[in-house]
């Protein structure tokens, strides 16, 4: 019945998250230690009793402070790894976004090339549509020009005409 009781708490300690030194207090004590422990001890006990008492309470006191101060460097090791471990996922976080971000700029670079070289084959076809009409602007404004010229010629000559109509000798 012991051992049963004693391999029930072993699967309890197991059973709960992390080490604790509770459990391997109280495996390292027969049940009448532990027994002993959960009782309040009276004062009418004696001195010499006491003075056992007190030995064994030493003894355990050292070897439950051991516990504790392996329990609490278990935790510091422990808090020191996620620390590392969330250092280490922020410096792959930081590579990851350099890269990414000296991809974007080659890409933007890239893009900002093409837009640019299809700018300037815009510009030099609209160019040549400009130069066109100007061309063709050129030449009506020589016509128009020709026309004027020759309106000119054609209003002085009906012009003479005209006076040479007007100023008639009498015959």
């Amino acid at each position: 019945m012991r051992e049963d009781l004693k391999n029930k708490e072993q699967d309890q300690c197991q059973d709960q998250a992390g080490p604790s030194i509770f459990c391997d207090l109280e495996k390292s004590s027969t049940p009448c230690e532990v027994q002993g422990r959960h009782r309040f001890s009276s004062p009418s006990l004696s001195v010499s009793n006491a003075d056992s008492h007190t030995e064994t309470l030493d003894g355990k006191t050292s070897s439950f402070f051991a516990a504790l101060d392996a329990s609490i460097e278990t935790l510091q090791k422990r808090a020191q790894q996620l620390i590392d471990s969330i250092n280490e996922s922020r410096q792959k976080d930081h590579t990851l976004m350099s890269n990414f971000r000296d991809s974007l700029k080659m890409k933007v670079s890239d893009l900002v090339e093409k837009l640019e070289e299809r700018m300037y084959q815009i510009y030099d076809h609209h160019n040549k549509l400009i130069q066109d009409k100007l061309q063709e602007f050129s030449e009506k404004i020589e016509k128009i020009n020709n026309l004027e010229t020759e309106l000119k010629q054609v209003c002085h000559t009906v012009e003479t005409v005209y006076k040479d109509l007007c100023v008639q000798p009498e015959i």
